[in-house]
């Protein structure tokens, strides 16, 4: 090695000793320049990163959509909800009459038929009622035939009676005519030619004579009320004709009284909610039992958002929860005229000033047309999955549609 040689080496490492960092530097771009050509592996440049990761995606976001478009596709016109149930119709059995419950010929659960003898309340004390009543018939009958018979006399009585005082007053003012004669000769002859004892004697035989004429007159009077007699018999034919009907009214209902120990079934149906044994004793208006009555529909709460475009008659398809096996077919047969909320026991006050917007739900009934088996109809109260189908609107309301927006829209 030459002298300037070593001068240089020596400078080189005192540069090197004075700035460790410079170097360090220089060391790590000769890395990057090394990294950014080649790789680790040799010194071969990198492989272009894969792009089938985005290219999956982009399919998976497409059909996705294409998917959710079909679906919307299918169900723009028709509208579902869960908040549905069963409904029917229950009868509530009470008694009419109380006793106490000798036979019963039902069960839980159990179907009967119109007119079935359901259980029979002890009729002995109805019995006797009805005999009673029928005692107090035949009274009545008898005196409204005693009434009758009295009529019948009175109508020849008394106008008889009428004829007689005539009868009487014309003997009476004969005898007074006479009385009043013989007065006059036994005053007007010598007093020598008569006894006292027979002017006293034609004296009394007057006043006699005018007090039976007075008599005669009063009978007379009492005898002329011949219309009002009669018709004192009529009103008494009439008030007997009115106890014969009350009696005969009191025999009816204790017919009816005995006929409520038995009690039938209304309507066909099953037995529900029993709570009636054999030897318990019924009072009036005491509730036994129900009976569900086999007509079944739903009761379903749609959403106010979706009844816009529901209209009576409007197909439905309904799912049951409990049995998998029905396939319900029904149309809506009614939208109830008010929210739930608007007839419960507490209807909401939105006067306070605190009002918050929920979405509110109507009933609406939906009839059952097929799908239903008769021998087993649903229970009460199943939950159930409607959905209402909304007919396509024709051309001409298309057409009519888009009139409208034309002329609504300005310019």
């Amino acid at each position: 090695m030459s002298a300037d040689e070593k001068i240089d080496a020596s400078k080189d490492q005192d540069s090197a000793g004075e700035n460790p960092d410079a170097d360090q530097d220089k060391q790590g771009e000769k890395a990057g320049e090394s990294d950014s050509g080649e790789d680790g592996n040799g010194g071969k440049p990198k492989a272009p990163r894969s792009k089938t990761p985005l290219i999956i995606t982009a399919i998976v976001v497409v059909v996705l959509a294409v998917v959710g478009f079909f679906i919307w596709f299918a169900q723009r016109n028709q509208v579902s909800t869960d908040d549905a149930y069963t409904d029917g119709n229950t009868v509530t059995m009470v008694p009419k009459v109380s006793g106490y419950v000798v036979d019963l010929y039902v069960n839980d659960n159990s179907r009967i038929k119109k007119g079935d003898l359901l259980l029979r309340i002890d009729p002995r004390d109805y019995l006797t009622a009805v005999a009673e009543a029928q005692a107090q018939l035949a009274l009545a009958q008898a005196q409204l035939n005693s009434a009758r018979d009295a009529l019948k006399i009175a109508r020849v009585q008394f106008p008889a009676q009428l004829d007689s005082a005539r009868a009487q007053q014309q003997a009476a003012e004969a005898q007074l005519a006479l009385a009043q004669a013989s007065y006059q000769r036994q005053h007007e002859v010598d007093r020598r030619a008569t006894t006292q004892e027979s002017i006293d004697s034609s004296t009394n035989q007057q006043r006699g004579a005018a007090a039976s004429l007075e008599s005669a007159r009063a009978q007379l009077e009492i005898a002329r009320l011949v219309p009002e007699q009669v018709q004192v018999a009529i009103s008494t034919v009439a008030e007997r004709e009115a106890s014969l009907q009350s009696a005969q009214a009191q025999l009816d209902q204790a017919h009816l009284n005995l006929s409520y120990t038995e009690v039938r079934a209304p309507s066909d149906g099953f037995i529900t909610m029993r709570s009636i044994q054999q030897g318990d004793f019924a009072a009036v208006g005491q509730v036994m039992f129900l009976i569900v009555t086999p007509e079944v529909w739903i009761t379903a709460n749609f959403k106010e958002s979706q009844i816009g475009r529901m209209r009576l008659g409007n197909k439905v398809q309904i799912k049951v929860d409990a049995y998998s096996e029905y396939k319900l077919e029904g149309h809506v047969q009614s939208i109830q005229y008010g929210t739930g909320a608007r007839f419960s026991a507490f209807p909401a006050e939105n006067a306070t000033g605190n009002f918050v917007k929920i979405v509110q739900r109507v009933p609406v009934k939906i009839a059952i047309d097929r799908g239903l088996d008769p021998n087993r109809p649903l229970p009460l109260g199943l939950s159930v999955s409607p959905v209402v189908y909304f007919p396509l609107p024709s051309r001409r309301a298309r057409e009519r549609r888009g009139v409208g927006s034309r002329r609504a829209t300005p310019g």
